[in-house]
């Protein structure tokens, strides 16, 4: 039996992966409901989408304060019932709040296999450039849990990707980003289904 959860989102530019789960969610192929978008960006595209969607949106500034904003965005998903957190391209370090409250429920999508090509820097094409540099026959895509290392919490989901005679970083890119919005929207099934079992929130306070 699905169980549905409560989404928030974190994005810094697009929200790419955001969009596409909102838009399952509204289309019923998640029971889950989507109940908050944060940007560190006020410029980023996925603040003006997420309000045309009538989704909550929220900018919280990181550089100036980054405790406050630590304190600001562990309370303002609370304040929204949200119990799983989706980054979708937040290029911020989540803070001791918001990672206490939200421990093991937080989820990051990565663009090539982990650890090998993963922490801090390593985003984007520069994940798809460092692939192609090693001569991996293969890369992948890796949702994972967020901890306060970037890259570095346990993996509970991958989907391999064949490394093409030929490929280029950017081909490569575009192969795996074609892949990434789906996969999330199929692993967030498995966690609604309970085949994948995520730990339970933690307690307030």
């Amino acid at each position: 039996m699905s169980q549905g959860l409560k989404l928030g989102f974190l994005a810094s530019a697009n929200g790419s992966s955001a969009r596409a789960i909102v838009n399952a969610v509204r289309a019923g192929q998640l029971t889950s409901e989507a109940r908050l978008l944060v940007s560190n960006n006020r410029k980023a595209p996925a603040l003006e989408w997420a309000r045309e969607a009538g989704l909550a949106a929220l900018c919280i500034p990181t550089q100036a304060d980054p405790e406050g904003a630590d304190q600001s965005l562990a309370a303002e998903m609370a304040a929204h019932g949200v119990d799983l957190i989706v980054l979708s391209g937040y290029l911020r370090r989540l803070g001791p709040a918001t990672l206490r409250r939200y421990g093991g429920r937080i989820l990051n999508i990565h663009p090539g296999p982990l650890p090998a090509f993963g922490g801090h820097g390593m985003y984007g094409r520069r994940v798809h450039e460092a692939v192609i540099a090693a001569g991996a026959p293969e890369s992948g895509i890796c949702i994972h849990l967020v901890d306060e290392e970037y890259d570095r919490g346990p993996v509970i989901a991958r989907r391999s990707v064949e490394v093409a005679s030929g490929d280029t970083p950017e081909s490569l890119e575009a192969r795996v980003t074609s892949l990434e919005p789906q996969f999330f929207i199929e692993t967030l099934r498995r966690i609604e289904s309970g085949e994948l079992l995520l730990p339970p929130m933690a307690a307030d306070g």
